[in-house]
């Protein structure tokens, strides 16, 4: 019992996405200690707030509303979501993008329609399975040399 579960633990995936959370959290403590530092402030001095814009709120009756606090956790959002997009999902892509290898083309799963009654066929077809005519098989599989023997 125990070897399964360090077998689950010490797997690649797991360690991996641990550091990524760790990392993670890290990283938004950093964004959001930024947001409050420098960018609530710019806020609060550009709408004639005085202080950290993080804590304006309004009233109604004996209720306070803290909208500050919401618009700096929605920039620090922002922030976090734009650099981990720009800075990670987007050279990931093109690393991927790059290494990736081109799939064979199955000439089986290529199609087209039948000329006699429009239903689609496997373009290596020489007859119609639904209206049983023969059909010569597309250019671009001949030219594959994969059309099958004649029987």
């Amino acid at each position: 019992m125990l070897n399964g579960f360090k077998d689950f633990i010490l797997r690649g995936n797991v360690v991996s996405m641990a550091i990524g959370l760790a990392v993670g959290s890290a990283f938004t403590a950093v964004v959001t200690g930024f947001s409050k530092a420098f960018i609530t402030p710019l806020i609060g001095l550009a709408t004639g707030s005085v202080g950290d814009f993080s804590e304006a709120s309004f009233t109604v009756g004996k209720t306070v509303f803290p909208y500050g606090l919401a618009i700096a956790a929605a920039i620090a959002f922002v922030i976090t979501a734009a650099v981990l997009y720009f800075l990670i999902v987007v050279p990931m892509t093109k690393i991927q993008e790059k290494f990736a290898k081109e799939e064979a083309n199955d000439p089986k799963s290529e199609k087209r329609d039948c000329p006699r009654c429009f239903t689609e066929i496997p373009a290596i077809a020489s007859r119609c399975a639904h209206c049983t005519s023969e059909v010569e098989p597309t250019a671009a599989v001949i030219g594959l040399g994969k059309v099958p023997a004649a029987r």
